[in-house]
C-alpha cells in the first residue's frame, strides 16, 4: 500500500494518505488570542486546505477528535462546526483538556476518505 505525505513541518506531515484514507494531524489556530469561534473557523479553513493536499475534502471527513480547554465554549465551537460541515457531519468526540499550549483553545484531528 502506498503512503503519500503532504505539507511537511519540522515535526509532522499535515496530511498523510494511506490507501483510501487521509489523516490530518492536530491543528490549532494561527492566532490563539481570538475567540473560540474564530479559532474554530481558522482551524477548519486550514483543515480544508490540508484535505485538498491529501486528496480529499470536507464532505468526506469520517471522524474528528476535538480537544478544547473550556467545555463551556463548546456551543460557540459547535455553531462554526455545523456551518462548515453542513449535512456532512462526521462522527466526533470532544475532549476537555487542561492545556493545549500557546493559548490555543481548541485542537482538531480528522480522518477522511480520499476522493
Amino acid at each position: 500500500m502506498t503512503i503519500t505525505r503532504a505539507i511537511r513541518t519540522p515535526i509532522q506531515h499535515r496530511a498523510v494518505r494511506s490507501g483510501d484514507l487521509v489523516f490530518i494531524g492536530g491543528t490549532i489556530a494561527d492566532d490563539t488570542s481570538v475567540s473560540m469561534g474564530a479559532q474554530t473557523a481558522n482551524i477548519l479553513g486550514k483543515i480544508d486546505g490540508y484535505l485538498k493536499e491529501g486528496g480529499s475534502d470536507r464532505h468526506h471527513v469520517l471522524a474528528a477528535t476535538i480537544f478544547v480547554t473550556d467545555l463551556s465554549m463548546k456551543a460557540e465551537m459547535d455553531a462554526v462546526w455545523t456551518g462548515f460541515f453542513g449535512d456532512h457531519l462526521p462522527a466526533r468526540a470532544t475532549v476537555g483538556v487542561a492545556d493545549l499550549g500557546g493559548g490555543a483553545k481548541i485542537e482538531v484531528v480528522v480522518t477522511a476518505r480520499a476522493l
